[in-house]
């Protein structure tokens, strides 16, 4: 089971099972032996594994259900966001104390900051809507 599991993790990394194995730093023929015997490797070796792949470890030993993958924005999703962002900063801006931190206005890096952090929450919540609202069969 965890050979399985380490197999597909590699075949999704686009690498080999040995070559993984050499390049977390454990034997060569470590691989085989999982396959021969269904060995799963200690704790220490577990974490290793699970930094290389940049999973928890409960998914190398096949404790946690598998989670579908995020929705992707299309270039319309990036073009509505763009368009909202601007129309949500041009309301900011014709307000008169839209844009004020602590009574100044905000600088360059602030107001940045303020972008930065609309788009995101802005991109969060699209994807949110695709997956809660499209239907089933459309989903990948």
């Amino acid at each position: 089971m965890f050979y399985d599991i380490f197999c597909a993790l590699c075949q999704k990394k686009g690498v080999s099972v040995t070559k993984a194995t050499i390049e977390i730093g454990l034997s060569r023929t470590i691989g085989t032996k999982w396959k021969n015997t269904g060995a799963t490797p200690n704790g220490e070796t577990l974490n290793k594994i699970a930094n290389y792949f940049g999973v928890s470890i409960n998914t190398l030993l096949g404790n946690e259900t598998e989670q579908k993958e995020e929705p992707i924005l299309t270039p319309k999703d990036e073009r509505d966001i763009s368009r909202r962002l601007e129309e949500t900063l041009a309301q900011l801006e014709d307000s008169q104390d839209g844009l004020m931190f602590d009574g100044e206005p905000l600088d360059d890096i602030t107001r940045e900051l303020l972008l930065t952090s609309l788009k995101n929450s802005m991109e969060i919540g699209k994807k949110i809507a695709k997956k809660k609202y499209t239907p089933k069969k459309y989903q990948k």
